[in-house]
């Protein structure tokens, strides 16, 4: 898969792709992504629209990698850990984050997958997986 982004995904990137995607929804959607668990279910809400729209993950990689960047970080305030490069990472982009018990959890794909596969992939399941305490909170 060909992404056109500003820069490569990469650990000192994902930040930025996550604040870029907050100010996108906000600015198209009228979506409040505030780093919380709650905005989770906001992500799934606007990626099964792209999915009812038709759209394809190829037609929207730059927009599920920014939404999974911002998965990832909303893990990382809520539970700790780091982003991480992987190169061997299952997804189509080899940056995953290391959760604090050394776990590698892979957002990014989360949120292909949930494109690909609907409500079969809860994303925030799996953040609840990763981090029960806070990231299950409603």
């Amino acid at each position: 898969m060909q992404l056109h982004l500003s820069a490569p995904p990469a650990p000192d990137s994902a930040p930025r792709f996550a604040a870029a995607i907050v100010a996108a929804a906000a600015d198209i959607s009228d979506a409040e992504l505030d780093y919380g668990p709650a905005a989770i279910e906001t992500v799934e809400e606007i990626v099964d629209g792209f999915r009812s729209d038709g759209a394809t993950a190829q037609e929207m990689a730059e927009s599920l990698v920014a939404f999974g960047c911002y998965v990832g970080e909303t893990l990382i305030r809520q539970g700790g850990g780091s982003w991480r490069h992987e190169p061997d990472a299952p997804g189509a982009v080899p940056l995953v984050v290391e959760a604090p018990d050394g776990r590698l959890l892979d957002p990014i794909d989360w949120v292909f997958r949930r494109l690909e596969h609907g409500a079969d992939v809860s994303i925030r399941d799996h953040c609840s997986l990763a981090f029960p305490g806070p990231c299950a909170d409603r």
